[in-house]
């Protein structure tokens, strides 16, 4: 297949040169010299990299330890891509973050097991000081994270970054692995890590508006969540009953009917400073268990949520956004896997790649993202970015 520019691209890059973005097959010849020529040189503050699992990963880190032009270069594994024409798979996305408009600084996050660490907070002051010392007459910034999806240690570690990050606005995504919830990697220094998040600290000319939005109402069906392991986002039982039953009886459905097609479907809410966050349910186990995509705990009140429309909602929210501020020049979102399942069960795929084109908005599919101190399930999160 020929690597190809984003759609967006000429228009984008010819207004306003935002952000440069481009997509390329995983199965090219060569796509990470590909992706390289279709990108551009740069100069770039910061490139990032959303790597289809059955991309070339080796390919990649080497090239992205070598890339011209760019400051740093980071990135992940995918559950999906998004590409100026929408949802994609199987491909290689490519956005730089050109340095005329942009500064970054990356900190790698190693161990997700010392989060919280004295060290951590001290790195995260420090990281910041040098982005905001190289352009102190800029004032819009934001702090982006890449995190393995797989490690169980979001919760903690949005909650730990955003205590040391003070008002610096913060979203990311989970690396993910398609469909299969097998290995999530995340490109750091030019080799990928599992166990590890990188988060970047970004300041820019540009106007940056950090966003998150969802299309669920919750209804008045609640459950409780009365026996769990919360380490390993494990929910046993609900109203005193087991957990997939019960699930699967607020539906009306039989268990052997649960899916993750159900799950995207159907999820679970919490209240959380009087704002509802979905708790998506990832799978049932052959006990009869609920295993979570985010933080669960025992004495928990969940709320079944019901869709809306998710394409007409999409369109709605950034029709809103280009309303009140203007339209973005460019969208980087971060979206949940949940969200392109439900897509997909209602033959809507073609229309959600219709509202991703139509705004511009390239980024990757999630298992999990993250606003602030929270880890989030079955949202679109990202920033908007509007020229100075």
């Amino acid at each position: 297949m020929q690597a190809v520019a984003d759609a967006s691209e000429g228009a984008r890059l010819g207004a306003g040169r935002v952000l440069r973005s481009a997509s390329v097959s995983a199965f090219e010849a060569d796509p990470a010299a590909a992706l390289m020529r279709v990108l551009g040189p740069g100069p770039f503050a910061l490139v990032l990299i959303f790597a289809a699992p059955r991309a070339p990963m080796a390919a990649l880190a080497a090239a992205a330890a070598a890339w011209p032009g760019a400051r740093a270069v980071i990135g992940c594994t995918t559950a999906g891509e998004i590409t100026g024409a929408g949802y994609a798979e199987d491909e290689i996305v490519g956005i730089g973050l050109p340095a005329e408009l942009f500064e970054a600084e990356v900190m790698a996050i190693p161990d997700l097991d010392r989060v919280g660490a004295p060290e951590m907070l001290r790195q995260l002051a420090e990281t910041r000081a040098r982005v905001e010392g190289r352009r102190p007459n800029w004032t819009s910034e934001f702090a982006m994270l890449l995190v393995d999806g797989l490690s169980r240690r979001e919760d903690a570690l949005a909650a730990a970054l955003s205590a040391g990050i003070g008002r610096v606005p913060l979203f990311g995504g989970s690396a993910g692995d398609g469909e299969d919830f097998g290995e999530t990697r995340v490109l750091i220094d030019g080799a990928w890590h599992r166990g590890a998040a990188v988060l970047a600290f970004v300041r820019t000319a540009c106007r940056a508006a950090v966003f998150n939005l969802d299309h669920f109402d919750p209804t008045e069906e609640r459950m409780i969540v009365t026996q769990a392991d919360p380490e390993a986002r494990l929910v046993r039982r609900l109203n005193g009953e087991p957990a997939a039953r019960e699930y699967a009886r607020v539906l009306g459905l039989d268990r052997s009917q649960l899916s993750a097609f159900t799950f995207a479907a159907h999820p679970l809410v919490v209240r959380i400073g009087g704002r509802h966050h979905v708790r998506a349910i990832q799978r049932v186990t052959e006990a009869g268990e609920l295993v979570f995509y985010a933080a669960i705990d025992e004495g928990m009140v969940l709320s079944l949520a019901e869709p809306r429309d998710i394409a007409q909602h999409l369109d709605a929210s950034f029709e809103a956004m280009a309303r009140e501020d203007g339209p973005p020049d460019a969208i980087l979102a971060f979206d949940c896997i949940l969200r392109r399942l439900e897509a997909t069960e209602k033959q809507m795929g073609g229309r959600m790649s219709a509202v991703l084109r139509k705004h511009g908005i390239v980024g990757f599919s999630t298992y999990g993202e993250q606003l602030n101190g929270l880890h989030v399930n079955q949202t679109m999160t990202g920033v908007a970015l509007r020229r100075p």
